[in-house]
């Protein structure tokens, strides 16, 4: 037994201090994953030498109320593979410069002796221009020095300015909230200069536009902690055990406490492993079932029984009392407006009174003017703009009544419409007529009441009403909607009473887990809204245990008002340029030149709007000031103010009237309605913390061609030509837009290849920063456990640098301050919510241009680009004077200001002026958590105070026990922290209660953000009106043959065209971060085609096959992955592989095949596109199309030679 003696001996044990040694850590650093994975995790970093060696999960989450579980520990295996990227080969290490430009600069600056010099002699000069375009994508990177990166943008940044306008400066950042500073610093120096943010919420169609419709919200969800309160989930769309892993637990725990779990999906997806049961409903028609379940909730739960919970809280928050006018067309009445407060004689002269709605008492029968609507909340009076049953304009109490039924002075027949097979009915409604002001008479009904009909409720009334649940030809029965979902009658019938009773029982805790799988497809907005309705109906929103959650990015970014007030420059600046990225990229990607005419795959009615281009209604809505877009004219804006100047312009609103004035004449055209104009062009870009040309990039192929003027796989034929009446058409596409373009990364993904410029940033354990996240209630930092690596800086770091050579070359060449002149649209939030109530054209002489009311609001912003890195280091003096907020919610900070401006050790001094300084990025952090009301609590405050005048409610309390709150960076290094309550969010946490969206609206009766002050089920927006989507209701998916991405696309011997998804993956950090070696290794190297085995034998196919999938915006090859949890039908490619490995040539193309995006291409949605009007106002992130693709269908076949 000598091994015995082996295993003691000093010497046999000696291999063991490798192991000893790699453990014995240095230190451990607080830090997290800037990543868009929503996990928000707080990971302990592991540093050896100077050298990150591990991470763990932190585990001292603070314990939300008894008997949650708690949220430790957090983090997924995919998350502990981070630092792999630290230190490997895909690291960008130094500055890059492609070589074609960086010899034609040098060569330049050589002859010219100056750098900006130098950008305009080739940006002049066509061919040298062209000559390294064409090369991007294709390599030939070579290290350079920083001073010589930073001159190069510097100089064409300011050639930029001068010769086009700084609206041609163009950035994109994706989800702040994954690093609040490193965002913040690109749209920060972008807002200084006068250049132009891209949203990026809408443009990834993570974006729910129910939400804005319904509740005049972007996103507000509860946290995963709120799950285990609900006793019934539907799980659609969202496959939690694989986007959700660090949360998912909390789905499983809540199943066990005795919730009963569904999930829907057409694929056996990580989710449904988890749940009681899988429906396996067909892709993309959850709206089918969803209007079919609400069908038998009105029937058995609102009409036979009749159920005092769920009439109640339909009756004080939604928008189901307020009264319909309805007008006679062809026979059928048709519903429009909301019965406006300034229509009849009682409340004529009521301020804004075309922006007050009116109900029916139920007791006394007359007409009342319930408070909380758009009027009151921009009225003068305060007090008013809350949910009490009280009359407004008189003060009495009242009780709103819900249906006429047994109350009408007579039934008509109202127009129902089944867009699925293009069929019409007549269903009886009753209707009061109401004599108005002008001594007309105009029919009423309720809201509650079409919903009645519009479902087939019968209720005793004549009319084209289905006989049973069995009728498959009445429209949103349970028997109608099996053809679209694929899913039995009995099964939804035994879903909707389950539902039904479970919110019943237990006062609406039944909840909606949605996400991408839902968003992503064409009519998504219609798909949510039947969802909402099923918990609206049933009292299920503003619950704990309840609601519809959106789980898709991280959208959460917790001090939003004071982060905004810095991010968007707001704190030295009146007006920033924040661009609806989805009409941008449409625009201005040359997309819409491939685009037929939206209503021919969009189910509509045909009218003036539907059956004009999308192209054509954008150039609408930036006239109207609904959406915003940049450039936003075809002259520089500076030149634009000097020309206004000389032609004896001095004040603001001369200038302005002069632009409005030759605008009207057409002296001034609209940048969107001639963007292939080259004076149009966008011109510099900058990319950061993101991944714009690949992972972001609806239409890659296109991204290519007309920005990039490199090579692509695109063999799409144009259409718009012949349909265009508003945009110029030029025959000739232009291509390569794009004079620079300017990539941040610690990784040489998609778009560094394709950039112009990379320069090397730090990772997320190389800095500090902030992080939140919709799935917890916590503020995590990021830390910098180690240096920034080789020669990588902070964004922060690179942007002030950029600031400082920018400024030093502003000296030279623009050394005086300029006056800009800068195109906002109609904003939400604001009195521009009540500024169109109908849709007037002023360029057609239906109404007065009048800036911020019939058009966009027009502001002159004073400019020193001297100044630009002074600025972007000093906290401004707006934060002093003026006031912070968001989400309509406001407050002064001036003495938290002044305090920030007394220390001595971080001021910053412009002029003999003490600022505070931001210059540093824990300054930053630290000035954000010192001015948000969520990490303030005396700020906090002080905005439910403000709350508290407009709405005549107590407030304050909400406040009181976290007033003396004071969170700092190195409050958060220590532990986890959670944030405070504020009116800006619309949950209510005290004393550990789990996050759950519009508690604080039902408990406390603050009105939602919309035309009503209710939640809607009906949106009368004339634009609504004319594209059907007043009422729920349900439109069929675009089919191939209509959609146009399989026009000149053979489908030859061996090939199967299939719908093409591209869901979040396993085997990435969320949608990217897929290219490191450990998810490589589990994911076959590469991101693979996954398929039916059905559809997989009719092809040939075996599993681990190459095969490729294409249609005519492009083409992806990759290896097959054949599973029997795929349906027939379907491909699956996950998001979301990059061009820099294990690309082969195409066999169809002949050039080396792209990514996931390379088969999309954007329709968008135009009546998403109206303003002006209550809750359909623009926000940056917020209102506006989103960049739908699941509706794409692709072409497979088997590679029968891969070469790569």
């Amino acid at each position: 037994m000598s091994w015995i003696s082996d295993l003691i001996s000093p010497k046999a044990r000696k291999w063991e201090e490798f192991y000893r040694n790699r453990f014995a850590h240095d230190k451990v650093v607080r830090s997290t994953h800037g990543v868009n994975c929503t996990g928000g995790c707080s990971w302990n970093v592991h540093v050896k030498n100077g050298i990150v060696v591990w991470e763990t999960q932190a585990v001292d989450y603070p314990e939300l109320e008894s008997g949650l579980p708690p949220y430790e520990p957090r983090g997924c295996q995919r998350g502990i593979s981070f630092s792999w990227y630290l230190y490997s080969p895909l690291r960008v290490k130094y500055p890059l410069i492609r070589g074609k430009l960086l010899d034609l600069f040098r060569e330049e600056k050589a002859r010219t002796r100056d750098a900006l010099q130098a950008w305009k002699n080739i940006q002049e000069d066509p061919d040298k221009r062209t000559a390294y375009q064409q090369v991007r994508g294709k390599g030939g990177f070579r290290r350079v020095k920083w001073d010589e990166a930073l001159e190069m943008i510097g100089a064409s940044s300011i050639y930029t300015v001068q010769k086009y306008g700084p609206d041609r400066l163009v950035g994109f950042s994706p989800i702040p909230a994954m690093s609040m500073i490193s965002y913040a610093a690109g749209s920060r120096f972008l807002q200084l200069m006068g250049g132009v943010n891209l949203s990026f919420y809408d443009w990834y169609c993570d974006l729910p536009n129910a939400f804005p419709e319904v509740w005049g919200e972007q996103t507000d969800v509860a946290e995963s902690a709120d799950w285990y309160n609900a006793k019934f989930i539907a799980c659609v769309g969202s496959n939690l055990g694989m986007t959700r892993t660090p949360d998912v637990h909390f789905f499983s725990e809540s199943r066990h406490n005795g919730t009963k779990t569904v999930v829907f999906s057409p694929d056996f997806n990580m989710v449904a492993k988890y749940s009681d049961q899988w429906i396996a409903i067909n892709a993309g028609q959850d709206g089918a079932f969803w209007m079919a379940v609400t069908h038998v909730l009105l029937q058995e739960f609102h009409s036979d029984r009749q159920v005092p919970f769920f009439m109640d809280y339909v009756r004080e928050y939604t928008d189901s009392p307020f009264l319909v006018e309805m007008k006679e067309e062809e026979g059928r009445f048709i519903p429009g407006r909301l019965l406006r407060a300034s229509a009849v004689e009682k409340y004529r002269d009521a301020e804004n009174g075309e922006w007050k709605f009116l109900n029916i008492d139920e007791e006394t029968g007359d007409l009342v003017c319930p408070g909380g609507s758009s009027g009151y909340r921009w009225g003068s009076a305060d007090g008013k703009w809350n949910l009490r049953q009280k009359d407004g304009e008189t003060g009495t109490d009242f009780r709103p009544l819900l249906t006429l039924l047994g109350r009408s002075d007579e039934v008509v027949l109202a127009g129902i419409t089944d867009f699925a097979f293009n069929r019409h009915a007549s269903r009886g409604v009753p209707v009061k007529n109401i004599r108005t002001a002008s001594g007309d008479t105009v029919k009423v009904t309720t809201v509650y009441d079409l919903l009645m009909a519009q479902y087939g409720v019968r209720r005793g009334l004549p009319g084209d009403y289905p006989e049973s649940y069995d009728d498959e030809q009445a429209v949103f029965t349970p028997a109608w909607q099996e053809v679209f979902t694929g899913i039995g009658r009995n099964t939804l019938l035994q879903f909707a009473r389950e539902w039904g009773r479970t919110a019943e029982v237990t006062g609406g805790k039944c909840m909606i887990i949605i996400g991408a799988g839902i968003n992503h497809w064409y009519h998504q907005n219609l798909i949510y809204r039947a969802g909402i309705n099923a918990l609206l109906m049933c009292g299920c929103v503003g619950r704990n245990g309840g609601g519809i959650n959106h789980y898709v990015g991280q959208e959460k970014l917790a001090p939003a008002d004071s982060w905004g007030a810095i991010m968007s420059a707001r704190d030295w600046n009146p007006a920033a340029r924040l661009q609806q990225a989805p009409i941008w990229h449409y625009m201005h990607s040359d997309q819409y030149r491939y685009d037929g005419k939206q209503c021919d795959y969009n189910a509509v009615s045909e009218n003036e709007l539907t059956s004009q281009h999308t192209a054509d209604l954008i150039v609408k809505a930036v006239r109207n000031g609904w959406m915003p877009f940049y450039p936003q004219v075809d002259r520089n804006p500076i030149d634009l103010i000097a020309e206004a100047e000389m032609e004896g312009a001095s004040t603001d609103q001369q200038i302005r009237d002069r632009i409005v004035q030759k605008l009207k004449s057409g002296e001034l055209r609209y940048a969107v309605s001639d963007v292939d104009a080259e004076t149009n062009f966008p011109r510099v870009w900058f990319i950061w913390r993101g991944n714009a040309i690949m992972s972001s990039a609806k239409g890659h192929e296109y991204f290519l061609k007309h920005y990039l003027g490199t090579h692509h796989n695109s063999i799409a034929e144009e259409m718009a030509g012949g349909h265009l009446r508003e945009v110029n058409w030029m025959e000739n596409a232009p291509t390569g837009k794009m004079d620079l373009i300017v990539d941040l990364n610690f990784r040489m993904d998609t778009s560094a290849l394709y950039s112009d410029i990379v320069l090397p940033s730090a990772s997320w354990y190389e800095k500090a920063d902030l992080n939140s996240t919709d799935m917890h209630s916590f503020i995590h930092p990021l830390s910098a456990a180690i240096p920034p690596v080789w020669e990588s800086r902070t964004d922060w770091a690179i942007f002030r640098s950029i600031a400082e050579v920018t400024s030093k070359m502003a000296s030279k060449h623009l050394p005086n301050p300029v006056r800009d002149v800068v195109f906002t649209p109609l904003a939400h939030d604001s009195a521009a919510e009540v500024s169109q109530p109908s849709i007037k054209d002023w360029s057609r002489g239906e109404c007065d241009a009048v800036p911020g009311k019939s058009m966009h609001g027009i502001t002159v912003v004073e400019r020193d680009y001297t100044r630009i890195y002074d600025k972007f280091c000093s906290l401004g003096p707006n934060i002093k004077t003026g006031v912070i907020g968001a989400h309509g919610n406001s407050y002064s900070a001036g003495d938290f200001y002044d305090r920030l401006a007394a220390d001595p050790d971080h001021i910053f001094t412009i002029g003999g002026i003490a600022y505070p300084s931001i210059g540093q990025e824990e300054e930053v952090i630290n000035a954000i958590l010192r001015l948000s009301s969520l990490t303030n609590g005396e700020l906090s405050y002080r905005a439910y105070k403000n709350a508290e005048k407009k709405t005549g409610l107590s407030l304050t309390d909400l406040a009181e026990g976290s007033r003396d709150v004071r969170l700092t960076y190195a409050d958060l290094q220590a532990q986890p922290r959670r944030y405070n309550n504020s009116p800006i969010w619309s949950g209510i946490m005290t004393n550990g209660r789990a996050y759950a969206a519009f508690t604080y609206n039902v408990e406390r009766l603050v009105p939602w953000r919309t035309l009503t002050g209710r939640q809607h089920f009906y949106l009368d927006h004339e634009g609504y009106l004319k594209f059907g989507e007043h009422l729920p209701t349900y439109k069929p998916s675009p089919r191939p043959e209509v959609y146009g991405e399989l026009r000149k696309t053979t489908v030859e011997k061996g090939a199967l065209i299939l719908n093409y998804l591209t869901p979040h993956g396993k085997w990435h950090i969320h949608s990217t971060y897929g290219d490191n070696l450990r998810m490589l290794t589990l994911g076959r190297g590469m991101v693979p085609v996954w398929l039916s085995e059905e559809d997989a034998a009719r092809l040939g196919i075996r599993d681990n096959d190459w095969v490729e999938i294409f249609n005519d915006n492009g083409v992806y090859s990759a290896r097959a992955c054949v599973s029997a949890r795929i349906p027939s039908g379907l491909c699956f490619v996950y998001h979301s592989p990059e061009r820099t490995y294990s690309k082969p040539i195409s066999q169809v193309r002949g050039r080396r095949s792209g990514g996931h995006n390379s088969l999309t291409r954007v329709h968008l949605k135009p009546n998403m596109l109206v303003g002006g009007y209550g809750q359909f106002t623009y926000h940056f992130n917020y209102w506006g199309p989103v960049g739908v693709n699941r509706d794409t269908f692709v072409v497979i076949r088997k590679m029968d030679k891969v070469v790569f």
